[in-house]
C-alpha cells in the first residue's frame, strides 16, 4: 500500500493528516469510491461501516483491515459532511488531491459505489468488495486475508 500511496497523506475523519505508510502497513486495504450525493453510496456506506466496526473493535487482536475513501463528491465540503454524517473512523484521500483520478483509471472505475479491496502492493484481490460484503458478511474477510499474502495470527 506504501506504493500505491507513496509521497501522498491521507486524512481521517476527524480532519488530522496521517501517514499511509504506518496507517495502512500489514493491513488489507479497501479502496472506496463514493459520494455523499449518490444513493446506492448512502445505501451500502452504513453496510460497511458496520463491517468496519465488528472487524476492528469487535475482534482481539483487531482485523487487518482499512478503508481509503476516495471521494466523487462536488466540493470538498460535501466530503467532508459525508465523511462526518455516514462513514466509519477511516481515512480519505484528501478531496484536493488530483491523485484521485488516477486511482479511479487505475482501478478502472466507471461507477460508485465501489470496493475495491487491495493488497499492499496494490495489486487487487476483488473489485466485488460491495456485492462479498452483502453477501457473506464478515466471512468474506478470511478470502482476502488469505489473498494478501500478509503474514497474520487473525481469526474470526
Amino acid at each position: 500500500m506504501v506504493d500505491v500511496f507513496s509521497g501522498r497523506l491521507l486524512v481521517s475523519k476527524d480532519g488530522r493528516s496521517v501517514d499511509p505508510e504506518e496507517a495502512l502497513q500489514n493491513k488489507v486495504v479497501g479502496l472506496y469510491f463514493s459520494a455523499g450525493w449518490c444513493s446506492p453510496c448512502r445505501d451500502f456506506t452504513p453496510v460497511l461501516c458496520d463491517f468496519y466496526t465488528e472487524l476492528l473493535e469487535e475482534t482481539e487482536p483487531p482485523a487487518p483491515f482499512e478503508v481509503v475513501f476516495i471521494s466523487s463528491d462536488h466540493s470538498a465540503e460535501e466530503m467532508v459532511s459525508y465523511m462526518r454524517a455516514m462513514h466509519g473512523d477511516w481515512l480519505a484521500l484528501p478531496f484536493h488531491d488530483p491523485y484521485k483520478h488516477d486511482l479511479k483509471k487505475k482501478y478502472n472505475i466507471t461507477a460508485i459505489p465501489k470496493l475495491v479491496i487491495v493488497k499492499q502492493t496494490g495489486e487487487v484481490i476483488t473489485d466485488k468488495g460491495r456485492k462479498q460484503i452483502r453477501d457473506k458478511g464478515l466471512s468474506c474477510f478470511r478470502n482476502w486475508l488469505e489473498g494478501a499474502d500478509i503474514f497474520q495470527n487473525f481469526s474470526s
